[in-house]
């Protein structure tokens, strides 16, 4: 199959680097978590973020697009993917990051380096920086696009990574969107909730199904 990374708006990836730069005003929380990392981070790519609401009978289709997830990979100052930023004082002083993008546009390699992730959210007046994390979540998020990858080399298909969260269930997955009606994948992220093995890559009906019998699961922090 192939992988289609969708590029986020120019405003999402504004207010993460205007975020990221030393006076973006981190709370110290996220400063906290970017200092597990080398240097200053920057995105390595963006994965839309969907809600599903409404319990049983809820269809992928009927997901909630909140915001932009952003995978933050240590600096590489000799990285041919980033531009220097323009002088200070400058429109858009902030720096241009090309981000993965098109058929299998991101390499995988480049996975090693993601220390932390940033989310951009929808706000009325366009999109709005909103937290750093990193964790089991950020960990096992990674895990299932290097499995999205290897899925790429042996099947048929062209699908869209998505991150999505299924409140009623504590439970998030990797949703891989099928261009066919009816063919989308689910890779549950870790921890998964009773009844739902983490990253075994499943129908999305199957995987939306075996959550309507889990028994309740604990709650727990979704999507990071």
């Amino acid at each position: 199959m192939t992988l289609h990374l969708p590029q986020p708006p120019a405003g999402a990836q504004h207010a993460v680097l205007a975020a990221l730069v030393p006076e973006g005003g981190l709370p110290p929380s996220a400063a906290a978590v970017l200092r597990l990392g080398a240097g200053r981070p920057r995105p390595l790519l963006a994965l839309p973020v969907h809600v599903l609401r409404g319990g049983a009978g809820a269809r992928p289709a009927g997901a909630e697009r909140t915001g932009w997830r952003f995978l933050l990979r240590r600096d590489e100052s000799t990285s041919p993917s980033v531009r220097p930023a323009p002088p200070a004082g400058a429109p858009g002083a902030v720096d241009v990051v090309e981000l993965a993008d098109g058929a299998d546009g991101f390499d995988p390699a480049g996975l090693d380096e993601v220390v932390a992730a940033a989310e951009v959210v929808e706000g009325p007046g366009g999109p709005v920086f909103s937290h750093v994390t990193a964790g089991p979540y950020l960990d096992s998020t990674v895990r299932a696009l290097r499995q999205a990858r290897q899925l790429s080399h042996g099947a048929a298909g062209r699908f869209e990574p998505r991150l999505l969260s299924l409140p009623e269930h504590y439970a998030s997955a990797l949703w891989l969107r099928s261009a066919l009606p009816g063919e989308d994948l689910m890779i549950p992220l870790a921890p998964a909730p009773l009844g739902v093995a983490g990253h075994q890559v499943l129908p999305a009906a199957e995987l939306l199904a075996r959550l309507e019998r889990s028994p309740a699961a604990r709650p727990t922090a979704l999507i990071g």
